[in-house]
């Protein structure tokens, strides 16, 4: 008898629809990006659970990650290596550690310790689902064909970032690329799916534009899918988008829809007078309660110590939130 009002007792230290009352259960979390935005996330919802899958796009090519690719063979380990740091407890420490970068004229320069101790790990196990346990979307060595407004395209992430012009679609420089079966595994299981925040056709769409991955996304009839959009547009890629642009863009590659909500930062605290020029970066939001059939839910998500980003702690709890507001407990 004393056990069970123990175990009510515990139940009831935190109201129902607290997301701090999920912690120790078992919801089942999969996260889709890449870069900054992945890992952000990944700091605010490892306190809510610990089950928690990061599938994570592996077409980056730039600096370190990019020289290691085409020196060694190998995955892109770049947002990896933040994911991981992202998820440990004692990110400040790791983040140090994998954060490191060799001076340019010593042995390993340009190089990020954590990029090094990555492609090692590869090596020795053989392969490079065996040495991680952040999920790549794929573990096939692939790039991204970038297709310009202006009809010109090119071959290479770092491209996105370099090109101060619009992309229009992206692609894979080869046809048929297979998703890692862990990732789609992870999906088809998960209770919650979170796609980005993140660049869209950096760290986004690289993830849904695999078969297998936006089939996952479609058969889990269970899970809440939430798309996270950014709360800032970008220099290049994005400058001029609206939210609905964001999910336009997204549904014009996936030919389906994979999300059913999208999580909007209702807080505008960066915004200048050109902002629809390239390389003018700004807060958005919208005023819509639904965009092509995806329920919008606005939330103050953003980081008031840096405004072109969510605040890690914040978005977690909205999603946590929004998670217990539609009852998938």
């Amino acid at each position: 008898m004393k056990q069970l009002v123990r175990k009510w007792w515990l139940g009831l230290k935190y109201a129902p629809n607290d997301p701090r009352a999920m912690i120790g259960r078992t919801i089942k979390i999969a996260t889709i990006g890449g870069g900054t935005g992945m890992s952000n996330l990944l700091r605010g919802l490892r306190h809510y659970s610990d089950n928690i899958s990061a599938i994570v796009t592996v077409a980056d090519n730039g600096t370190s990650t990019g020289k290691l690719r085409k020196e060694f063979d190998i995955l892109a380990p770049g947002d990896i290596r933040k994911c991981i740091a992202a998820l440990s407890y004692n990110e400040d420490l790791i983040k140090k550690i994998f954060e490191y970068r060799f001076e340019k004229e010593k042995l390993f320069g340009g190089h990020t310790l954590g990029n090094i101790w990555l492609t090692a790990l590869t090596n020795y196990f053989g392969s490079f689902d065996k040495a991680i346990k952040v999920l790549p979307a794929t573990l096939e060595n692939v790039d991204l064909k970038i297709f310009y407004e202006d009809g010109t395209s090119m071959v290479g992430e770092y491209h996105l970032d370099e090109e101060l012009k619009q992309p229009k679609k992206i692609s894979f420089n080869k046809n048929d690329v297979s998703a890692y079966p862990k990732a789609t595994e992870a999906l088809v299981d998960a209770d919650l799916i979170v796609i980005g925040p993140g660049s869209l056709f950096g760290s986004v769409l690289p993830n849904l534009l695999i078969p297998e991955i936006k089939g996952a996304l479609i058969s889990n009839k269970w899970a809440m899918k939430v798309y996270v959009a950014n709360c800032s547009t970008e220099r290049t890629q994005t400058a001029h988008f609206s939210v609905e642009d964001h999910i336009r863009v997204i549904f014009e590659h996936t030919k389906e829809k994979v999300f059913d909500y999208c999580l909007v930062n209702k807080k505008i605290i960066r915004q200048s007078k050109r902002r629809k020029e390239l390389g003018e970066i700004n807060n958005i939001t919208t005023d819509k309660k639904v965009i092509d059939g995806v329920e919008v839910v606005l939330d103050d998500v953003i980081s008031e110590e840096n405004p072109l980003f969510h605040d890690s702690a914040k978005l977690a709890k909205a999603l946590l939130d929004l998670y217990n507001r539609v009852g998938r407990s």
